[in-house]
């Protein structure tokens, strides 16, 4: 007998969650990515940060899949999706039969509509984008100091971070530090401390995936680090020499040579053409609205899991686009395969395990069911959990812990430029528009 195949599009927490999980199943699975390797997302703006290297904060998916033998790992782009006749198209050419499908493809960076942002702009969801902002962010210091200009060297010191988010909240502490306390005695002609890093929110607060008192309690922490926190404001342009905002009814400029964009995410184009081959509806942010228990519509054999998937909770909003959400939904799904089933059958339930966001030098929040804290205990619960689910070669759990701990005194893993300045009359570093990471 031919055994069940399960292919799994996406090498991210969930896709390798799911294919994990499946190790002992009677299938063969087949996961599909167009990188060879885990990218821990929630440690990436420290790459961009120069205090981790990008080796700490990615795995070899064949490295972590290596002892199990059921499992088959492909470096290929999908570029399309049979549904009637359950293959996947690859760009090699190669098809891949199925008889369940996962589709793990995760998301990529939204300039809503503005891919003219793309340039100017850096995102911070992918490998590339976090050794693209670390040399935007340490070139930018390096123009600042050989430049007579002192409009040119104002803007090359000016830092805007749109999106208050977590990952917008983490970048915008790590500058913060990174100006005033790490750099501070390593140039001559400026003064890294007169560096400014604002961080622009369209809506009323920052960190909103938290309650109300947290929120305030970020946005504090931000401004005594040196952070200028502004809500309310709205980005309407971007370009290589600064950010337009609307505020209320007026408009504003702010020169600036580096824009880290962390506003938005939406779901790999994979997960709308399959969405249309099926008949399933998709949101504003490319996510698909998939049943109870994560398949689609009339399509048992498909499921959708992590941050391609849209699925309400109790509170009826949508799950957030969380690790833990990815590898539950993953688990879940797995569990059914396992099972003999094409995919599940119940519903998935979420189980809630609080949220986490660091600030910097020791500062960070934290909410578990109803509770809130904050200060050094969530410092150190952040980086338990997140060294928890680190994982990957072995020894690079100690390896991080002791750079991250070297990081609350200053030290910096890399703060190498791999390219040269730019001219004074462009941008401090590579500005040219990079390819969607993502499976297309």
């Amino acid at each position: 007998m031919v055994r069940r195949r399960v292919v799994i599009l996406g090498g991210g927490f969930g896709g390798l969650e799911a294919a994990r999980h499946l190790k002992k199943a009677d299938v063969d699975v087949t996961l599909v990515d167009r990188h060879n390797h885990l990218l821990f997302q929630p440690l990436i703006y420290q790459v961009a940060a120069g205090a981790l290297s990008s080796g700490q904060v990615a795995a070899p998916i064949r490295h972590l899949l290596k002892r199990q033998a059921n499992a088959t790992v492909l470096m290929a782009t999908v570029t399309d999706v049979d549904v009637a006749g359950r293959q996947v198209g690859l760009d090699s050419g190669e098809t891949l039969d199925y008889d369940s499908l996962i589709v793990a493809c995760g998301g990529e960076t939204s300039y809503f509509g503005h891919e003219e942002w793309r340039g100017a702009a850096c995102g911070l969801k992918t490998l590339r984008d976090a050794v693209d902002l670390r040399e935007r962010i340490f070139g930018a210091f390096e123009e600042a100091e050989r430049t007579s200009d002192s409009a040119v060297r104002d803007q090359c010191l000016t830092f805007v971070v749109v999106g208050g988010g977590p990952t917008g909240v983490e970048i915008s502490g790590q500058l913060a530090i990174l100006s005033r306390h790490t750099m501070k005695r390593d140039f001559r002609r400026i003064d890294p401390r007169a560096a400014r890093v604002i961080l622009l929110e369209a809506g009323g607060r920052v960190a909103a995936a938290f309650r109300p008192p947290t929120s305030a309690n970020v946005a504090r922490q931000l401004a005594e680090l040196g952070v200028t926190v502004r809500e309310h404001a709205t980005v309407t342009d971007i370009d290589e020499h600064g950010v337009t905002l609307a505020v209320g009814d007026k408009t504003e400029r702010i020169a600036t040579r580096t824009v880290v964009w962390a506003a938005g995410v939406r779901a790999a184009p994979i997960a709308e053409v399959i969405a249309r081959a099926v008949g399933a509806d998709t949101d504003r942010a490319g996510r698909v609205k998939v049943n109870s228990d994560l398949t689609l519509p009339g399509c048992r054999e498909i499921s959708v899991i992590g941050d391609a998937a849209r699925l309400t909770g109790p509170d009826d909003k949508p799950l957030p686009g969380l690790a833990t959400v990815a590898i539950q939904q993953a688990r879940h799904v797995a569990n059914a395969i396992r099972d003999g089933q094409p995919g599940a059958s119940t519903p998935f339930k979420y189980f809630d395990k609080g949220a986490l966001a660091v600030i910097g030098r020791g500062r960070a929040v934290g909410e578990l069911r109803g509770h809130r804290f904050s200060g050094l205990v969530a410092f150190l619960g952040y980086v338990m959990v997140h060294l928890f689910y680190l994982g990957g070669v072995g020894g690079r759990r100690i390896t991080v812990a002791i750079t991250a701990i070297g990081s609350l005194f200053g030290a910096r893993e890399s703060r190498v430029i791999e390219t040269e300045l730019a001219s004074s009359k462009g941008p401090p570093s590579i500005a040219e528009a990079r390819p969607n990471d993502h499976l297309t």
